[in-house]
C-alpha cells in the first residue's frame, strides 16, 4: 500500500511539473513580443568639426542619415561642405632652401547616397551594428591658385629659389567629380535612441572635371587626389539620433511541409 502511494505521489509530481513547465512555456511565448524599431537617424561628423580645431587650414562640417528599410538593411546618406587650403613645397633633406612650388584654396559641397547592412545579430532589445555598405557621392566645387612660383631646374640665376608666376590669386569654378566609396564600420547604442559610430571608407574616382590651367588637388568630400591613383580613402566618426517611427515583428520561419504518405 505505501509503496503504491509513493508511486502514485512520485507519477503525480511528474504530470503536476511537466503542465506547469507547459504552462509558463505557453505564457512566455504569448507575452513576450519580438518587435523592431523602425525610423530615422541623423547626426552629425564629429571628425570635421575637431579637424578643425586642430588645422587652421581645415574647416568644414557633414551631417548624417540612415533609414531602416528591412530587418538588417539601411538607405543612408551624408551630406556636406569643406574647405582645405593645402600646398607643395620643395626642400631638401637639411630642410634648407625650402621653397613653395603653389599654394591652393578649395571649397565645395558634396552628397553621398547609398546603402548599410547590418552584420551583426544583435541581442534582444539591443540595436547596435557591424556594418557594411556602399555611397555612390558627388561633389561641386571651386578652386583658388593663391600663388605659384615657376620650377626651373637652373639654379644659376636664382640659387635661392624660384622665379614668382602669379602673385593675385587665380578662381577656377564649376568643377566637379564623383567616385564610389566602399565602408566598414561599427555602430553602438550610447544611451537611450543615442548612437556613436565610425567607419573607415575605400573610394574609387570616376569622374573628375578639372580647369585648363591647374589640376583639382583636394576634393571635398574625397579628399586628396592622387597623381597616378584614382583610389582614395577617407573616414568618419559620427554621433545620432534615433527618431523611432514605428515598430514592426520579424516574419515568422515557415513550418516545413509534412510529407504526405503515398497510398499503394
Amino acid at each position: 500500500m505505501l509503496r503504491s502511494f509513493i508511486s502514485l505521489f512520485i507519477l503525480f509530481i511528474c504530470i503536476a511539473g511537466r503542465s506547469q513547465s507547459d504552462s509558463l512555456t505557453v505564457k512566455s511565448k504569448d507575452s513576450v513580443k519580438f518587435s523592431q524599431r523602425y525610423g530615422l537617424r541623423i547626426g552629425i561628423d564629429l571628425s570635421k568639426p575637431i579637424r578643425g580645431l586642430l588645422d587652421e587650414n581645415y574647416n568644414g562640417l557633414e551631417f548624417v542619415a540612415d533609414f531602416r528599410v528591412t530587418n538588417r538593411l539601411y538607405i543612408a546618406a551624408e551630406v556636406g561642405n569643406e574647405e582645405f587650403t593645402g600646398n607643395e613645397i620643395l626642400d631638401n633633406t637639411d630642410n634648407i632652401n625650402i621653397v613653395e612650388l603653389y599654394n591652393y584654396t578649395t571649397s565645395g559641397s558634396y552628397l553621398k547616397l547609398g546603402v548599410d547592412f547590418n552584420t551583426y545579430e544583435n541581442w534582444y532589445g539591443m540595436s547596435n551594428a557591424i556594418f557594411i555598405g556602399g555611397r555612390y557621392a558627388g561633389s561641386t566645387f571651386s578652386q583658388t591658385l593663391n600663388s605659384n612660383t615657376v620650377y626651373d631646374s637652373n639654379r644659376y640665376w636664382l640659387p635661392d629659389g624660384f622665379a614668382v608666376g602669379q602673385s593675385a590669386p587665380n578662381e577656377f569654378k564649376s568643377l566637379n567629380a564623383t567616385w564610389l566609396e566602399i565602408l566598414f564600420g561599427i555602430k553602438v547604442e550610447l544611451f537611450n535612441n543615442f548612437y556613436l559610430s565610425a567607419s573607415a571608407r575605400l573610394a574609387y574616382l570616376f569622374t573628375n572635371k578639372e580647369s585648363e590651367v591647374f589640376p583639382n588637388l583636394w576634393i571635398p568630400g574625397y579628399g586628396r587626389v592622387s597623381d597616378n591613383s584614382n583610389f582614395g580613402a577617407n573616414y568618419n566618426y559620427t554621433i545620432s539620433y534615433f527618431i523611432p517611427l514605428f515598430q514592426m515583428k520579424p516574419k515568422k520561419p515557415k513550418k516545413p511541409k509534412e510529407d504526405v504518405p503515398v497510398s499503394e
